[in-house]
């Protein structure tokens, strides 16, 4: 490839590269959401099983917050004891609440993801 080549290939790749960044800039202008996570990827289906399981807790227990006052080794029990139940029986349910033993285990993990995070860094994961 010729100097000449090199250099019309460089403005052409710097033009692109320009248009692009103002693309990105543009729809950044009305919302800066650029890296922030996409929650629509998200099923939705494991966000209603958890609130129903979250429902029972909050009945059984008489308080949205007493899940953090528990500690984190008894939410890795629970969620094995769960998925053990669940490998057993894919459509068995929790005695106790009568729900299924995927929306227990999904609720714990739900909590050690939350419990975990919060004590591996110590900060708000929630905005990055």
């Amino acid at each position: 490839m010729s100097y000449y080549e090199e250099v019309l290939e460089n403005d052409m790749i710097q033009e692109y590269m320009r248009e692009r960044l103002k693309e990105i800039m543009n729809k950044q202008e009305a919302k800066a959401d650029e890296g922030k996570p996409q929650l629509t990827l998200v099923p939705r289906q494991i966000l209603f099983d958890i609130a129903r399981v979250r429902e029972y807790g909050n009945r059984k227990y008489g308080s949205s917050e007493n899940w953090k006052r528990v500690e984190i080794q008894r939410y890795r029990d629970a969620a094995f004891r769960h998925f053990l139940a669940y490998l057993d029986d894919p459509t068995g349910v929790d005695e106790e609440s009568g729900l299924p033993h995927l929306w227990h285990l999904a609720c714990n993990i739900a909590f050690l993801c939350e419990m975990e995070g919060a004590e591996k860094d110590g900060a708000d994961r929630n905005h990055a």
